[in-house]
Formats: structure tokens, sequence, C-alpha cells
């Protein structure tokens, strides 16, 4: 198979989240432990940091692997889901992994793929694993796919664990409270092993103090600790807190690996050159303005439409799209009811129907038009908006991966 049919035969194999939703679910780490013996343990060879939570994984993730690159280490980046191409999820310095590595490896291992009825993201996640370890990396940034102590990244024993937030988010797996999703998310803490906590409510402080406790893992909580509010190539507001995250666990870090002050100022500057970071509050059209944004929860987009706010406009313009297990109920009242809509459907299988979505908007006092595509609603709102308007386009990754 060429690299087009690999990856065509990944993406139609069991089920995969990013595509189906619930099916995708595994409910623990059998298989990736015996796909990982399969491949000689390659998570032992190399150092990593683990990184989970809500919302911010992405962005943490990447700003750590950039500080890392500044610093003079070959770094492993492993984040999903992809906006564009499959092999967005895993890189090393910013270089994406190569198609002739990824044929290769489905090729050797397909047979045992499918004897074993490996999911998507657990083929993924051996890729990642097998390809940082024969490129002899320093040291690997991996995200969690969901939740934490079941997900399949859960086999590494990192140098630190960092746990972003946590908000209610793929409740139907989590659990339906902040605490149960807390749980979850903790369950990446290991023995004697630092864990970083980004953002914490009373709720999820306890959870995380004594899971922590339990396993002898020394907490740093950083947000409550004071950092220079450095610049970063990331604009979005919500990136304030998750450099005070990053900050905290480079200084956790800093006993392992020699980084600097400006390695720290650099990497954070240059955050979207090394890593290819894309859709986070990203600018893609002056006059009018358009930003794109993945967030899709209620704590992700609370601080988005904050951000709108201050901006300077006439009017606003919102392409929307989202996916069907989306809990409409919890998001739509967040906006801002001033704005024009355009209601849309990503082009995926898990995709809400936009004359579905727009009859649940007008609940909410949202009006808007119904169109055929994210691109032709995206065309229609370029060619009505004034020079002086806003546009946002988001709702979902999805809907940000086919306009940019």
């Amino acid at each position: 198979m060429n690299y087009k049919e690999t990856t065509e035969w990944l993406f139609n194999q069991l089920p995969m989240f990013q595509l189906q939703g619930a099916a995708a679910y595994k409910n623990d780490l059998s298989n990736i432990l015996h796909l990982s013996n399969r491949l000689n343990n390659p998570e032992k060879n190399f150092q990593s940091v683990h990184v989970a939570g809500t919302n911010g994984k992405g962005s943490t993730s990447s700003m750590l692997a950039s500080i890392l690159q500044e610093a003079g280490y070959k770094v492993g980046l492993y984040t999903s889901p992809h906006l564009k191409d499959f092999r967005e999820r895993i890189k090393i310095n910013g270089e994406e992994i190569t198609k002739d590595y990824v044929v290769e490896f489905v090729s050797n291992y397909k047979s045992f793929f499918e004897e074993n009825q490996l999911s998507f993201f657990e083929m993924t996640v051996g890729l990642a694993f097998k390809y940082f370890a024969d490129k002899e990396v320093d040291i690997a940034v991996i995200e969690v796919g969901m939740g934490g102590r079941l997900d399949a990244t859960n086999i590494i024993n990192p140098i630190v664990s960092v746990i972003t937030n946590i908000g209610l988010d793929h409740t139907q797996f989590l659990g339906d409270t902040i605490g149960l999703i807390a749980i979850e998310k903790a369950g990446i803490i290991k023995k004697n092993t630092p864990v970083v906590v980004g953002e914490y409510l009373n709720e999820t402080q306890k959870v995380f103090v004594e899971i922590a406790q339990n396993n002898k893992a020394p907490i740093y909580f950083a947000q409550d600790n004071h950092f220079d509010d450095l610049p970063c190539g990331l604009l979005g507001d919500y990136q304030i807190q998750n450099k005070k995250t990053v900050l905290q666990t480079i200084e956790l870090i800093q006993t392992k690996f020699n980084i600097s002050e400006l390695h720290v100022k650099l990497g954070l500057l240059n955050v979207v050159k090394n890593t290819g970071l894309l859709g986070r509050w990203q600018q893609i059209h002056e006059q009018p303005t358009v930003i794109c944004d993945t967030a899709h929860n209620a704590h992700g987009l609370k601080i988005v439409f904050n951000q709108i706010k201050k901006q300077n406009f006439e009017k606003l313009h919102i392409v929307l799209g989202v996916v069907n297990d989306k809990d409409l109920d919890t998001i739509l009242p967040l906006f801002p009811k001033n704005a024009f809509f355009y209601f849309c459907k990503p082009n995926i299988f898990r995709g809400l129907d936009a004359a579905i979505l727009k009859e649940k908007a007008s609940k909410f006092n949202l009006s808007g038009e119904i169109y055929n595509s994210v691109s032709e609603a995206y065309n229609i709102v370029l060619n009505t908006a004034s020079n002086n308007d806003f546009v946002y386009v988001g709702g979902s990754t999805f809907v940000v991966a086919e306009i940019i």
C-alpha cells in the first residue's frame, strides 16, 4: 500500500473516536500493552512528559516541545487530533513523521493489528512510540487522547505529569461531574513522579491531592504561583494559564535538562514555527478580520467569547458547525446573540446536520442561515462581511480543519 492507501486503511479500521465517537472508547489498556510488548516496549527508550486535561493540552504540549527544541534537544511531540494530515500527530522537532515510515510500520504489523482488533488510536500510539524510540529522541511530549487513566498513552513513565484543567466534556465516557472527570484525568499520576496542575476548582483539587498523596507524587498548582507573562506566538486569552502551566513544568524538568531563560522566551515566541500548531485563535484573513479556533466545550468557549468582546468591529459573523454528540444545551447559551450565524455541517461521519443545529440554536435566540458545507459558509461570509466586521469560525476542530 502507498501512503494514501495506508492512511485510508487506518481510518477505516475499528472505531476511531475522531470519526465515530462512543464506539471507539476502550475500557482497559490490555491492547496497547500487548502492542507495546510486540514492539519491544519502545516507550521505555526515551524520557517523556505526559499531558492531560480538558482544554489546552495541545497548546501546552506544543509550548513545552518548542522550549525544549530551543534548548537544543531532539524532541518528539505526539498530539491529536490532526487537522489536515494524519502525520501532524507525530513530529520530531516540528518535522512530521515520514510517509515511508507510516507505510512500513502498518505493513509490518498489519496482521497483528487485525488479529488483535486494535483501535485506530492504539495503532497510532504504538506508531508514535516506536518512531520516537527508533529516532532516539531526547524527550517526547505526549498528549493524551481523552481522559487519562484508560488512555492508550498511559503506559509511559514520564518525568513529570501535567493536567491542564478540568471541564465538562466527553461526559458519556469520563463521568458527568467535575469530580468524576478529575479522577479519570488524574489517572496519569504515577508513583514518585511530580505532577503539575494548571487550573483547579475546590472539587478537583481534593481529587488531585488525594491521588497524588496515594502515589507519593509531589504536586504543584501552577495557578497559585507567579510567573512573568512572557510574549507567546499563541495569542488566545486562554494561553495565559497554559503558559503558567508550562513554566511550572519547565521549572521541574530543569533538574534533568539544561534550559535557560532565553530558551523559554524563544520557545514561547516561536511555538508555531517550531511545532506547526494551528487553529488556536489563529487569524486567517484581514478586512474582515477572521479568527478560527478549535475550542468546542463550555470551558474553552467562554474564554474565546470574552476575547471576542474585546475586539473592535461593526458586525459579528459566526461560522458554526458541531459534531452530533455535542451537548448543545451547555454551549449554545454562551454564543453571542448579536451575531449572525452561518450554520454548516463538518464533512465527517459525526457531523451534525446544519438544519438541526439551526433549529436548536433558535431556542437560544441565535439566528442565521443554513449552508451546504463549511467552505460554502466561509466563502459566503467573506463576500458578505464588511472590512470592519469580525468573523469567528469554530464549534469543532473539524470545522477549523476545512478552512485553514
